[in-house]
């Protein structure tokens, strides 16, 4: 049985009334920019995540960009960065003008060391920026702490994390800002690029919002340096539609971690370890093993579908290298980077793919 890593055409035909009476709705309405369509989704998202505001922009990178910016972070500015995460979490700090400084993570979670971080922190750091990845919980109470008594801000890359939990409470509003991805393949996608940024802080919101529309609250009117970042409509319409069913589709999700970890325990594999205080949303599943590479082989040769999330780390990436960083700065960061291997996951994969995978997987044999 071949297994795809996602089914995004599945997703959408399961929702395809409720989708085509959503993109009717906004083409009927001739509005095609920000409008009733995506404040009713800023309204909705903002409940869902816990949050006081909701401001929709248009990819994740802008959403973590814009609350830098929000919070007045640029040059000569330090953001606190995991080592290990996808280079869009770097780059938002490259763009507002400030340089990321990279803190290893905790080898079980892949997420930031809160232990690693006051050793980073200097005079010019103004924010902490852990990343929620997987749709693993960061650990947040000690980063909060550390960040409070120092004075600093955090602002959480959420990208990967919709619907998850924090010691019950779901990711949203912990920190000063959080900022989210909609691009398709997220556990709440878009049929296209979107993004948002969740806050309690009404003085964030409105300095995003003002942002998103090249510096503009009043047409032809404008107070600051502004960017062109706005949530199309269609998309906050089809979003407006998935949200409606997250829960469900996580709670799917959740079913598969579990059969992947029941079924894979004792083959040879380094497993996801989920703290007791986290609830994961399970948007990636991902094993190490030290010859990851001939392991994707086999699965692929048995139809299994796998990707790698990611393989190169950002302080080894050419987009950085003039960053200063030697090759072994960050050693938990490469080997994590040589031996992840990301296991088809999603909510639309029926019990015997995950099954053919976990069978597939026992049968590969890398080590051989």
């Amino acid at each position: 049985m071949g297994v795809p890593f996602l089914n995004l055409q599945a997703a959408y035909l399961e929702l395809k009334a409720e989708i085509d009476d959503a993109v009717r709705r906004v083409l009927d309405s001739g509005w095609y920019i920000l409008g009733p369509e995506v404040e009713a989704f800023e309204g909705e998202f903002a409940i869902y995540c816990e949050a006081e505001h909701a401001v929709g922009v248009a990819n994740g990178l802008d959403a973590l960009h814009l609350a830098l910016r929000a919070m007045d972070v640029g040059p000569g500015d330090e953001v606190i960065v995991p080592s290990n995460t996808y280079i869009a979490t770097w780059l938002a700090v490259s763009h507002a003008g400030a340089t990321p400084v990279p803190v290893e993570p905790v080898e079980e979670t892949y997420n930031l060391d809160p232990l690693r971080i006051e050793a980073a922190i200097t005079p010019r750091t103004k924010v902490i920026l852990p990343v929620h990845l997987y749709g693993q919980p960061a650990d947040l109470d000690p980063i909060l702490e550390i960040a409070r008594r120092r004075g600093l801000r955090v602002l959480e890359d959420a990208a990967q994390a919709h619907g998850a939990r924090y010691k019950s409470r779901r990711i949203g509003s912990h920190g000063d800002a959080v900022a989210w991805s909609f691009y398709p393949v997220k556990n709440l996608g878009a049929l296209g690029d979107g993004g948002a940024v969740t806050t309690n802080d009404p003085e964030i919101a409105d300095r995003i919002r003002v942002l998103r529309n090249y510096g503009s609250r009043e047409k032809y009117v404008n107070e600051v340096q502004g960017f062109n970042s706005r949530l199309d409509p269609l998309q906050a319409a089809i979003l407006r539609v998935k949200l409606r069913h997250l829960e469900e589709w996580n709670t799917r999700r959740k079913a598969i971690a579990v059969q992947y970890l029941e079924g894979l325990a004792g083959a040879g594999l380094v497993l996801s370890q989920v703290p007791s205080w986290a609830d994961p949303t399970w948007h990636l599943f991902v094993v190490r093993h030290p010859r990851r590479d001939t392991l994707q082989r086999r699965l692929a040769e048995a139809g299994i579908a796998t990707l790698i999330h990611y393989p190169i780390p950002p302080h080894k990436q050419r987009a950085y290298a003039g960053g200063g960083f030697k090759a072994d700065a960050f050693p938990l960061a490469s080997r994590i980077a040589d031996e992840v291997l990301s296991l088809p996951m999603g909510p639309h994969l029926i019990a015997g793919q995950v099954a053919a995978a976990i069978a597939a997987v026992l049968a590969a044999d890398p080590s051989e």
